[in-house]
């Protein structure tokens, strides 16, 4: 439980005169000081249980025979590092994704749980506020803003604005995530203005999502109170976000990285760094692991010219001052609850130690402290509500020998447009064509029982094998499955709903490949180290099967996702998102 600084100042106060003694001091520190821009040298630091009461050349006077002394021998002192946008609501749970994040030195997390209401609404997001709390991190959670993506097609489950208000009285639930369809504010939908409406008056924090906005339908955008974004891709979006008074978090993760683009830009323009961050917006297992999280941020940031000591105040500061935290969290000085990491080095800016809240939690690149394993209910395991299929599920019927069907052309594993393709048909029946790369493509609703689901045609996968399916998806999560024929698209289907969710691609009747997501069918209760394993392979099996792109699970999980072009499929049917219609899959 994290103190309060009112109920703290008597007891800090004390320390700080050395009436009362620290529980711990430490000494010797090369400071990071994101207050003055500087590294200060033989600093000390006095901890009273979770928050610091002292920072100054000696601490000696806040020293008694019970206090604890960590020698940090000159090595560099910073705050802890946050992340102010992410999903962690994916692959593992967020007692795994802590473990990782940890080692790095993240030390708060700003999670966005859009897909766990997608899926489970008002009940799942309760459930995953207590998944993520008792852990050896600060998980601050806002409630999901782009729900329902767009109305007329949306299957997701979302917030009523009167949960909307409930949810954001929780001590950890600091106001409205990203409000992607940011043309529901320029067209100011009643849902979306009276969500935004009730934020502001509650003093709530509302992220944004621009991607496509600019001028007047920016203007209109921040001036509805959305003062965030982490979608500029380049320098001359961030620039324009900045000078209308936005906070911009440059996105470095598993979709997109930005960082190269942007920051010797940034540099070269001598731009203000007061209101930029670093963000991952979610990170896959493999990713985490091979490149890390914040402190690759920083890393690489350093390498393209940014000094660390502005990299360690994006990183920190920057994140607080944001969601207007800033009397406890962001920096080292007294008052603030004890985030502290301590690194050898310059260059790897892995921190040997870190302490969240005073306490050790990460010594020598392991963890140090006990991390729990949540109870999770069983009705949240149990949301793959469909029956099994056979091969005829997945028929388009067609009269005629030859037929035009209409497909969705894979540009890249996530930009889709509207393609054609010349397909003939057997006994009634239209078929894939595995040599011109035509693929079967279904969606079905998986969440509310309705057996709703539709069926078309998929180009350019290019992968040899019979079936892959998802269960996973932005933000619809229906059950997403391609295949080159019907029988493998029947296994692979009856896989997932058999384990209750997941990823799983199969070949000539037998499944090759196994990703399970146990929990609302986008999380695994497996281990880290497990999950990364199965992520692993699925991405290899396809590739190495000669898919036509390197990340090919991008593919089932963007292929509903209402906010980007140019044709999606869910389980009503097949959209042309840009004239908002339904497409026929055969002409």
């Amino acid at each position: 439980m994290t103190s309060s600084l009112a109920n703290s100042i008597d007891s800090l106060n004390s320390v700080a005169m050395g009436e009362k003694k620290a529980d711990l001091i430490l000494k010797n520190c090369s400071l990071f000081s994101v207050y003055t821009r500087e590294i200060i040298s033989k600093i000390q630091i006095a901890i009273t249980a979770d928050r610091i009461a002292y920072v100054g050349p000696d601490a000696s006077h806040s020293s008694g025979p019970k206090t604890a002394i960590i020698d940090v021998k000159e090595k560099y002192v910073s705050p802890g590092f946050a992340d102010p946008h992410l999903h962690i609501d994916q692959f593992v749970l967020p007692s795994e994704f802590v473990k990782k994040a940890l080692l790095c030195g993240v030390t708060s997390l700003f999670s966005d749980p859009i897909d766990i209401v997608s899926v489970a609404g008002h009940r799942g997001f309760q459930e995953f506020l207590k998944l993520g709390e008792d852990l050896p991190i600060r998980i601050f959670q806002v409630v999901p803003g782009g729900l329902p993506v767009d109305a007329k097609f949306s299957n997701s489950k979302f917030l009523s604005l009167s949960q909307e208000k409930s949810a954001v009285k929780h001590p950890h639930v600091l106001g409205l995530g990203e409000v992607f369809s940011w043309t529901k504010v320029t067209l100011r939908d009643p849902k979306t203005m009276k969500s935004l409406s009730a934020m502001l008056e509650c003093d709530c924090i509302i992220n944004g999502h621009t991607a496509g906005a600019s001028e007047k339908k920016l203007n209109a955008y921040v001036s509805s109170g959305i003062l965030s974004c982490h979608e500029p891709i380049n320098f001359d979006q961030v620039l324009e976000r900045l000078r209308l008074g936005m906070w911009v978090m440059i996105r470095e993760g598993s979709i997109r990285r930005d960082l190269k683009e942007i920051i010797p830009r940034v540099l070269s323009h001598g731009t203000y760094l007061n209101r930029l961050m670093f963000c991952s917006d979610g990170l896959d297992p493999l990713d985490l692991v091979q490149f890390g999280h914040i402190d690759h941020c920083i890393r690489e940031s350093i390498n393209l010219g940014l000094k660390p000591i502005d990299a360690i105040t994006m990183a920190s500061k920057n994140n607080f001052d944001y969601y207007n935290m800033g009397k406890d969290l962001g920096g080292i000085a007294p008052g603030k609850l004890a985030d502290i990491l301590i690194f050898d080095d310059l260059k790897s800016f892995k921190p040997s130690k870190v302490f969240v809240g005073g306490k050790l939690v990460v010594s020598n690149g392991n963890i140090v402290t006990p991390i729990k394993k949540k109870i999770i209910p069983p009705w949240i395991k149990k949301t793959v509500k469909l029956k099994n299929f056979s091969k005829n599920d997945f028929l388009i019927k067609s009269k005629k020998k030859d037929v035009l069907a209409n497909t969705i052309f894979m540009q890249t594993e996530i930009i889709t447009k509207l393609g054609s393709a010349e397909l003939p048909s057997k006994d009634g029946h239209v078929s894939a064509s595995l040599d011109s790369d035509v693929w079967k493509v279904a969606s079905f609703d998986r969440i509310h029982g309705t057996n709703r689901h539709a069926i078309g045609f998929l180009e350019n996968f290019g992968a040899d094998i019979g079936a892959f399916a998802s269960t996973w998806n932005f933000h619809e999560n229906d059950m997403i499955v391609i295949g080159s024929n019907d029988s493998d698209m029947a296994i692979a289907s009856n896989h997932l709903i058999k384990n209750q969710g997941g990823l799983a691609v199969v070949k000539s009747g037998k499944v090759i490949a196994s990703l399970p997501l146990q929990l609302a069918g986008i999380i695994s209760t497996d281990s880290f180290e497990k999950v990364a394993s199965n992520f692993e392979k699925i991405n290899d099996t396809i590739v190495d099967s000669g898919c036509v792109f390197s990340r090919p699970h991008l593919i089932p999980l963007f292929l509903p996702f209402l906010a980007l072009p140019a044709v999606r499929i869910l389980s009503g049917g097949i959209i042309d998102v840009k004239k908002r219609s339904y497409i026929s899959p055969i002409n």
